[in-house]
């Protein structure tokens, strides 16, 4: 068995080398990519679009994009996991916006997509722990935000607050999501 050369390395870099390999034409690495990402995409295109064989069409479908731009990811510009999440978000928020999506409330929420599966990113418990900080009200337009695309004068008519105070709610809840994930938060809870 030969040695891996991503071990020892942090995900983001390990998924930087297998971006490179993919536009190389590895289809190992763009098995690799799956493996490490399609849980989180699935939950995530399953928040926004509701159902199974969507989401798992808009999974494949992100993949297969990923692998056909491979060569044009700039790993400067940001981590693989964002350049693959923005993807599907853009895909599941078209798609639901589609005559073929009705819109189907629930009371799922940003939690969803925090991956409770084993071997889950060692981003896990940062993530979740930002999450719960959020209060009920900022949490509540960051997913109308987020998950449904809708504007701020949208969520205002949804939720029936002024815009001013859905635009200080989105400012307040990615703040408080930003410092929950900063480095120096993380090594105060180290």
């Amino acid at each position: 068995m030969a040695s891996d050369p991503t071990s020892g390395q942090d995900d983001a870099a390990i998924d930087a080398e297998l971006v490179v390999a993919m536009a190389r034409g590895d289809r190992e690495a763009l098995s690799r990519l799956y493996e490490r990402h399609a849980g989180i995409l699935l939950g995530l295109a399953m928040r926004i679009v509701r159902d199974r064989r969507e989401a798992e069409d808009l999974l494949h479908d992100v993949f297969l994009e990923a692998w056909r731009s491979a060569k044009d990811f700039d790993p400067n510009r940001g981590r693989v996991r964002t350049w693959l999440a923005i993807r599907m978000r853009s895909r599941a928020l078209d798609l639901q916006k589609s005559a073929r999506v009705s819109r189907n409330a629930g009371d799922a929420g940003l939690d969803v997509l925090v991956d409770d599966s084993e071997g889950a990113s060692p981003d896990h418990a940062r993530v979740r722990a930002a999450l719960a900080e959020l209060g009920p009200d900022q949490r509540r337009v960051l997913e109308l935000a987020y998950f449904e695309g809708l504007s701020c004068t949208e969520i205002a008519a949804r939720v029936d607050i002024p815009v001013g105070t859905v635009k200080s709610r989105i400012a307040a809840g990615l703040d408080r999501l930003r410092n929950g994930m900063s480095p120096a938060r993380r090594s105060e809870k180290s």
